[in-house]
C-alpha cells in the first residue's frame, strides 16, 4: 500500500505541474503495436525481504503511470518490494536534487541520469561499478549501442573504455524536425519529407521553408528550437565541429567548423522568421503557429495531441551531413544501496527487451538494445508516420551524448550555454567568442 500511495501522490504532482504549465501531454489514442514479447526472468537471488526504491525522470504523467505499471510487473517477477518514485525536477535541477539526496542518504537504490552526468556521478563515488554483478548473470555489453556503452565502461583512472560498468542505458533518441504539414502546404513551399527523399534536404532548402512559412504573417513563424546544448550543438555537428577535441580532453568551441555551425545558427536568428531564441518553441508549435520544431523523440507524446497534419523529417544536411546526436540516459545504482546484487537485477530487468518495448510504445524514445526486432517494432509506434527519420539519425554517425571524464561537464555547459546564447542573440561578437571561449572554459578541464 505504501508504494502505491507514493506513486499516486507523485503522479498527481506531475499532473498538477503539467496543468500549471504549457505542456498538455494527454494521449489522443495514437496507435501502437507491441514488440515481440520476451520474458523478464526473476533472478535466483529474489526474495520477499528485498525492498528497493527506484526513480526515473518521466516527461509527462502518462509516462509516469507506465513506469508505475512496470514497477508492479517487476515486483511480481523479481519477487521484490519495489517503490517507484517519478523525478519531477527538470534539467540540471533533477541531477542536483539527486546529488543532494545522495549526500543526505535519502536517494533511491536505482535511478536514471542523463548520459552527460555519468562521469560526474562516478567520480563523486556515489554510484556503483556493477561489473562483478553483470558478469555473474551473463550480461553482454554488445547488446546495447556502442556509443553509450563506451561511456558506461570507462575507467576513472584512464578516462578510456575498460572493464567498468556504471549502469545500463534505458533508451536512446535522436533529433528530428517536427513539421506542420498544413502550414507548409498553405505557404506553398516544398515539403521537407519530399526534399529529403530526393536528396535535396540541406541548409539552403531548410532556410527556404523557414522563410516561406514565416511569410504567411501574423503570429506564424517558420522554425523554433530550445536554447540548451543539444539543439545548438546539432548545428556545430552539422558543420563538422563540436564542443570538444576528439579525445574529449579540451575545448573545441573555437574551431573553424564549430564557428561555422554557430554562425549559421546566429544568421537564422538574426531575422524575425523564427521563435525568439530562449523562448519555448513547443507550445506555439502545438498551437499550430510554427512550421518546424527541432526536438528529440521524447516530444512525440505531446505532439500526438495536436489537431493538424504533422510528421517528422531528419535534420537538414550541412557540410558534414545531418549532424545529429545520439542521446541516452542510464539506470545506475546508488553506492550506498543495502543490496547491490538486487539493485543490479532491477537495472537488468528495467532494460530488458519487453520492458523497453512498453516504454517505446508511448512514443517517447527508442530501445537502447541493438536488435532488428526492436527497431522493426519501433517503426510501428505511430504517429508520426515517418519514424524512420529517427532511425536514420541513429544510422548516420551521430555524435554520442557523453560526459567529461577529463573535466567537469556541469561547469563547462553552464558557461557554454550562456555565452552561446549571447552570440545567437547578438550581445556577443562571434569573433570575440572564437578568440576567447576556450580560455574562458579552461577551468572545466582543470586549467
Amino acid at each position: 500500500m505504501k508504494k502505491k500511495l507514493i506513486l499516486l501522490f507523485a503522479v498527481l504532482a506531475l499532473i498538477a505541474a503539467a496543468c500549471g504549465g504549457d505542456d498538455d501531454s494527454s494521449d489522443d489514442g495514437a496507435t501502437t503495436t507491441a514488440a515481440p514479447a520476451t520474458t523478464t526472468e526473476a533472478p535466483a537471488s529474489g526474495g520477499d525481504d528485498v525492498a528497493l526504491r527506484w526513480m526515473t525522470r518521466p516527461d509527462n504523467p502518462e509516462e509516469a503511470a507506465v513506469y508505475g505499471e512496470i514497477s508492479d510487473q517487476l515486483a511480481a517477477s523479481l519477487g521484490y518490494d519495489l517503490t517507484y518514485e517519478p523525478g519531477s525536477n527538470e534539467g540540471a535541477g533533477y541531477q542536483q536534487t539527486l546529488l543532494t539526496n545522495l549526500s543526505a542518504g535519502t536517494a533511491p537504490d536505482v535511478f536514471w541520469i542523463p548520459g552527460t552526468e555519468i562521469a560526474d556521478f562516478a567520480k563523486r563515488d556515489v554510484i556503483l561499478d556493477l561489473r562483478q554483478f553483470a558478469d555473474a548473470t551473463g550480461h553482454n555489453d554488445a547488446d546495447f549501442y556502442e556509443g553509450p556503452m563506451a561511456q558506461l565502461t570507462t575507467e576513472i583512472a584512464t578516462g578510456q573504455p575498460g572493464n567498468a560498468l556504471w549502469g545500463l542505458p534505458r533508451d536512446v533518441s535522436t533529433f528530428g524536425l517536427y513539421v506542420n504539414l498544413d502550414l507548409i502546404a498553405e505557404a506553398g513551399v516544398a515539403n521537407p519529407l519530399e526534399l529529403e527523399a530526393a536528396g535535396e534536404w540541406d541548409i539552403a532548402a531548410f532556410n527556404e521553408v523557414v522563410d516561406g512559412v514565416a511569410a504567411l504573417g501574423g503570429e506564424i513563424k517558420g522554425y523554433g528550437q530550445s536554447a540548451w546544448w543539444g539543439p545548438y550543438g546539432a548545428w556545430m555537428n552539422n558543420a563538422g565541429g563540436g564542443f570538444f577535441t576528439d579525445d574529449r580532453t579540451a575545448c573545441a568551441l573555437d574551431s573553424d567548423a564549430s564557428i561555422a555551425g554557430l554562425t549559421a545558427l546566429r544568421d537564422l536568428y538574426s531575422g524575425d522568421a523564427v521563435i525568439p531564441y530562449g523562448e519555448d518553441p513547443e507550445t506555439p508549435f502545438r498551437a499550430g503557429t510554427v512550421g518546424m520544431f527541432q526536438n528529440g523523440r521524447w516530444a512525440t507524446p505531446g505532439i500526438r495531441t495536436v489537431d493538424f497534419n504533422w510528421d517528422v523529417v531528419g535534420l537538414p544536411s550541412g557540410s558534414a551531413g545531418p549532424g545529429n546526436w545520439l542521446f541516452w540516459g542510464a539506470y545506475v545504482v546508488n553506492a550506498n544501496t543495502a543490496d547491490p546484487e538486487a539493485a543490479w537485477n532491477l537495472v537488468a530487468a528495467l532494460t530488458a527487451a519487453d520492458i523497453q518495448a512498453q516504454i517505446s510504445g508511448l512514443g517517447a524514445n527508442i530501445p537502447s538494445r541493438v536488435s532488428q526486432d526492436a527497431l522493426d517494432a519501433f517503426l510501428t509506434f505511430t504517429p508520426p508516420a515517418n519514424n524512420q527519420a529517427f532511425l536514420d539519425g541513429l544510422a548516420n554517425d551521430p555524435t554520442t551524448e557523453g560526459p567529461l571524464w577529463a573535466g567537469s561537464w556541469p561547469e563547462f555547459v553552464t558557461l557554454m550555454d550562456s555565452e552561446i546564447q549571447a552570440v545567437v542573440t547578438g550581445s556577443r561578437d562571434i569573433a570575440d567568442f572564437q578568440a576567447n571561449i576556450c580560455s574562458e572554459t579552461s577551468a572545466a578541464f582543470g586549467g
